[in-house]
């Protein structure tokens, strides 16, 4: 969708349903930069979109706020769409991307898809790049993903805080599900995007908000509740992780997602945390029916589907 008109000249938000993260387009005369690319099942989508916004302009650069699948799913084929992108990422997995370590990129461990793709300059925080005719800073934002990173325009006090921070709060604590502690870093986080001040937020996924202390104050209260009760929180990453899986298939036989769940190392690692002695099975079941009760999804027979 078009920019709102609150947003400078220059930047233009496609905002995407929940398989993909939203991805920003920034503009000027010299060049034009991606922030974020979406998840691979929507890179034709996500294609079409740049093309008509770009209007028969070449895209230059794409840039990576952090590197899980629903971010950067669209590289690979931006990549061979647009030969000569360049490509930033944060440097933390930047070893992993040369190599492609689909297991420490979190890729095999949640069973999701992403291409892979190659990177030609690394987003150093503390560094900061000038697109769209205005500087942006590069922070380092840890919690969500080790690695991640928010930019921010002080002249315009304008956000991009990927998953850091949404309207409604903020995404799932990956390392905390494989048993690492990050909550405190969530709040460091939260912390650092309340010091920077911005009056407008482009979140990873939702609408361009300017409430911005109320969503602070939502996230805290997440964030607290997470951190006195982590099982609660590994219900809710787990639930997500399905959602996804779901918003990919759209509609899939109980056998056989239970079968690909089956498959998946995080939710063997959180059933043996958290499980409270039930089966894996009655376990998944367990999260499937509180995804129902929510309206995320619903069963037809034995049918799966998306809501």
């Amino acid at each position: 969708m078009n920019a709102p008109a609150a947003l400078p000249a220059g930047i233009t938000v496609f905002e995407r349903g929940w398989l993909s993260a939203n991805n920003i387009l920034l503009c000027d005369a010299d060049s034009a930069t991606l922030v974020d690319s979406g998840y691979t099942s929507h890179q034709a989508q996500t294609l079409a979109l740049l093309e008509q916004a770009l209007q028969g302009r070449k895209l230059d650069r794409l840039v990576n706020t952090h590197l899980h699948s629903d971010h950067c799913g669209g590289n690979h084929a931006l990549q061979t769409h647009y030969t000569a992108l360049q490509t930033w990422i944060p440097p933390g997995l930047s070893q992993a991307i040369q190599s492609w370590n689909e297991a420490e990129l979190t890729y095999q461990p949640t069973g999701q898809n992403c291409p892979p793709f190659t990177f030609t300059g690394l987003l150093q925080p503390g560094a900061s790049h000038r697109w769209a005719d205005m500087e942006w800073q590069v922070h380092a934002a840890p919690g969500h993903d080790p690695h991640s990173v928010i930019l921010f325009a002080p002249e315009h006090r304008l956000l991009m805080s990927a998953d850091a921070l949404w309207q409604n709060g903020f995404g799932v604590v990956f390392p905390e599900l494989e048993g690492v502690a990050a909550f405190e870093e969530v709040g460091q986080t939260l912390d650092l995007i309340e010091q920077l001040n911005p009056a407008t937020i482009i979140p990873g996924h939702g609408a361009v908000f300017t409430e911005v202390a109320p969503a602070l104050a939502l996230a805290r209260s997440k964030l607290e509740a997470f951190a006195q009760n982590p099982e609660r929180h590994a219900r809710y990453g787990a639930k997500v992780l399905l959602k996804f899986k779901l918003l990919e298939w759209g509609e899939i036989s109980k056998a056989t997602f239970t079968a690909w769940a089956r498959q998946v190392p995080y939710f063997l690692a959180l059933h043996k945390r958290f499980g409270q002695g039930h089966t894996l099975d009655i376990w998944l079941d367990m999260m499937l029916a509180e995804l129902e009760r929510s309206g995320a999804m619903k069963t037809e027979l034995d049918l799966l589907q998306n809501v």
